[in-house]
Formats: structure tokens, sequence, C-alpha cells
């Protein structure tokens, strides 16, 4: 470089910079998301899930960081269909897509009668001519594939029995920003085989992250999710393992991961349920035999048996930050399934 003036120098490195920027962004499935609807992240390729995260993280910092306007979404609407109450994810989806210039109508089974009074079918097409997009908060999953089906307007899953998605986005995002990257990362999961830890089973290997799984006998994931995750795993050449055994999963761990082990409509089972976990609360003695870079995560709301207040409070806990993360990433997911957007920063590190 030393025959070189500076400006031309400049140029050179800004070049070099666009080139690399440009030829990340191709390699980050920059085909056709818009108009997908996402009602789980097995179908989408680790370039699609790593474009969602991308996008969720520039939008973040131009509009948190920066105090841009961004009204990308302006004069489109959404449907937010809740049969189950939840506070993140009424109030990400809610001041994201108001945040963006859209117009979020929120309509619980009291303001819609989905399968009652009006079928799945109808209100699908229903809406599909009313608004833009549809978040769908479901007790089944089959609610969902319904929708879809009938639907000319992506629909998104909000939380299913089988599925929660836009949680997983959030937690990885959640861990990008504090590790750096996520390739070769270590999450256990210490709890119940439910739709967030299907979910996570869905997109960790994906990410290059190593998942390990502990949860009590009878309370073990979907034999078809585990053998689709076993199936990633393999190709992507990360490790997946399975136990009964707390300890044996949080063993040389980053990241300890919970869930309630009591979800609305399990309540009736709450005596049996707490009994058949006992041993499972996460505390400062199963990070003990973590990696010493060990962090916390929960999707909230949190009860004291699963997590304790020495963890749930500690600087390990990321459980606030993962909170905020849910109106980042499903901002970002709205925003690639309804435009063409293209992130400004670069590409982070995966």
């Amino acid at each position: 470089y030393c025959g070189m003036s500076t400006t031309f120098l400049y140029r050179y490195v800004l070049l070099v910079q666009v080139t690399l920027t440009f030829h990340a962004s191709a390699s980050l499935g920059s085909g056709p998301l818009k108009g997908r609807s996402c009602l789980t992240l097995k179908d989408f390729s680790s370039e699609e899930i790593k474009r969602l995260l991308w996008v969720s993280g520039d939008l973040k910092h131009r509009i948190k960081h920066e105090k841009q306007y961004l009204p990308l979404l302006q004069g489109k609407s959404i449907a937010m269909i809740f049969e189950k109450r939840s506070t993140r994810t009424r109030m990400s989806t809610e001041t994201g897509f108001a945040l963006l210039g859209g117009h979020p109508c929120f309509l619980t089974s009291q303001d819609i009668h989905l399968g009652v009074n009006e079928s799945s079918t109808d209100t699908a097409r229903v809406l599909s001519g009313l608004c833009d997009i549809v978040l769908a908060r479901v007790y089944s999953h089959s609610t969902l594939e319904e929708l879809h089906k009938d639907a000319s307007i992506p629909i998104i899953n909000g939380l299913s029995d089988l599925y929660h998605p836009i949680q997983i986005l959030a937690d990885f995002l959640t861990l990008q920003e504090h590790y750096g990257s996520l390739s070769g990362l270590t999450v256990s999961w210490i709890g119940d085989g439910n739709n967030v830890l299907h979910s996570f089973m869905m997109t960790a290997a994906k990410l290059g992250v190593h998942l390990k799984i502990a949860t009590p006998k009878g309370y073990e994931p979907e034999r078809s999710v585990i053998e689709e995750a076993q199936r990633l795993s393999k190709e992507h050449g990360t490790q997946l393992v399975l136990t009964s055994d707390p300890m044996e999963a949080a063993h040389g761990s980053n990241v300890l991961v919970t869930d309630t082990w009591v979800s609305m409509g399990q309540e009736e089972e709450k005596k049996k349920r707490l009994k058949d976990f006992k041993g499972y609360q996460i505390t400062m003695q199963t990070g003990s035999v973590a990696k010493p870079d060990w962090s916390f995560l929960h999707c909230l709301p949190r009860k004291m048996e699963e997590v304790d207040d020495q963890v749930f409070y500690s600087p390990r806990s990321l459980v606030f930050p993962e909170a905020e993360n849910r109106k980042w990433t499903i901002m970002g997911l709205m925003v690639s399934l309804l435009t063409d957007y293209t992130p400004q920063s670069p590409v982070p590190k995966f």
C-alpha cells in the first residue's frame, strides 16, 4: 500500500467492505422471504434464520440506538389472534408493528369466533381481504395449519402447543449480542419437553449450536421432533444430547435454559408436575458444572421452582434483554415477510 494515495486507499477499503457485505447478504438467504408464513423454524434454512437475526439486529440498531424512524409497514395492518394471553407476545407485536408505521388489531376469543361460530377456513379468507398479515397465538398447532392453508397472506405462529418460533429468534439474538457469535456455543435445556424446546431443536443445529436436553422421564420432546433434530445435528455437525440428569446436561454448557413446568391448560397437573420435576430447579450449583462464562435464559413468566432468585436476578441472567428482544425479532420477522428490506448494518458474526 506504500504507493497508494490516502484517497485511493480509502476508496479501496470501502469497495472491499461493500463487496464483502454484498456477498454475505447474498449468502444469507436473500431470496424470497417476502410472502412466506412462519409456523415453525423447521421450514427455514440456516441462511434464512441468520438473515432474520440480521434484519432484527439491524432494526434494533437503527431505531433504538440511531433514533431513526422507519415506517416500513406504513399502510399495512396485522390481525393478532390470541386464544391464550401473553404479556410479551402482545406488547412486542403491537408496539413493534405500530413503531414501523402499521396498524395492529388485537383479537381475543371474545372478539373473534375462530372455529366456533366461523370456520378457520372462512376466518382465513376474510382476514386475507382485511389485513396484510396474521399473528395467531393458539392452543392447537392444527389451527395455524388450517389458517395457513386457506389464507393468501402470511401467518405467524405466536405460540402453539407444538412450537414457539418467535421466542427462539429472540433467544438467539440475545445470545449473539452477549457472546458475539453463536457457532460453537452449547445450550442446555433443563425442564419440560415443550413447544419452546421443540423450536430450539429445530433451530440450534442450523446456527452451529450444540444442544443438551434434560427432561424428566415421561416429559421428553415429541419423537418426531427428536428424529428431525437428530437429522439436523448430523447434517450440521453439532452435538445433540438427551438425558434425564440436569447436571449432566449442564456440564460444560455456555447457556442454561428453562421454562415454566406448568403451562396454561395444565393447571390440573400442577401437583404431579412439581413432584416429577423435583431436582430440576436451576441454581448456582447447577451452574457450577457449566463453563465459566455461563448465562441463563427464561422466556417468562417465571416461577421460583424453576430457577431461584440467586440465578434469576444475577448478572448471568439475560432474561430481561431476552424479553426486550422479543420486540426486535418479531419486527424483523414481520418486515422480512412483508417487504424487500435489506439491512444497512454489516452482517454479524454467526
